[in-house]
């Protein structure tokens, strides 16, 4: 929780967390601890850790023993936020952490512009196209329109162009999607045309 303090015709003062700390500030124990958690592979893509799948958002020291960690999932009902929890206490109880909190934290919301670069590397070496980035870089237009229209595609914008996506074996852009599920919910399965090996594509969210 961020609080603010503001007096009436004064400047406001900068905004601190519960402890009393600018936000985004760790102590050198906090930056060791996130470490330790970070470095927990993804159960259900085990060649990323949390930190390069950017699920973690904060570790705090709460107490001589007592710490909580804030994880964010990458979609509601996301199966693997049990497994990431367990396998986070595990790791800092193994550090001499008894007491760990996990805490699921929706906002700011997870997306797939959140993953590392090298976390977008490691998927791909391990045979899964990573999702592409889209995070704009200029302004975004937003577009109004009437709610209602004869054709209901006339009314809505033309989704932003996206660079296709590449074959992690070969590395042609000419593939096909065969199914927008996979091996799990976040991911599509997909064929290239050129070297025709199936493969996994990470979904952009």
């Amino acid at each position: 929780m961020v609080t603010t303090h503001s007096v009436p015709g004064a400047a406001s003062p900068a905004a601190t967390d519960d402890r009393g700390q600018e936000p985004g500030t760790d102590t050198a124990l906090e930056a060791r601890l996130r470490r330790l958690a970070g470095s927990v592979l993804d159960p259900e893509l085990p060649v990323i850790t949390l930190a390069e799948l950017g699920v973690l958002r904060a570790v705090r020291l709460r107490g001589p023993g007592r710490v909580e960690v804030d994880l964010t999932p990458t979609y509601t009902g996301c199966p693997a936020v049990e497994a990431m929890s367990l396998d986070i206490e595990r790791v800092l109880h193994a550090h001499g952490i008894p007491d760990v909190t996990v805490r699921s934290v929706l906002a700011p919301a997870w997306t797939t512009d959140d993953i590392t670069d090298e976390g977008r590397r490691k998927l791909r070496e391990f045979g899964i196209a990573p999702p592409r980035t889209q995070r704009p870089t200029s302004p975004v237009e937003i577009r109004l329109g009437p709610t209602r229209a004869a054709d209901p595609s006339a009314a809505a914008p033309a989704p932003a162009a996206l660079e296709p996506v590449t074959c992690p074996v070969c590395g042609s852009a000419d593939t096909e999607l065969l199914s927008r599920f996979s091996s799990t919910a976040c991911k599509a399965l997909r064929r290239c045309l050129a070297c025709r090996e199936p493969f996994d594509h990470f979904k952009e969210l």
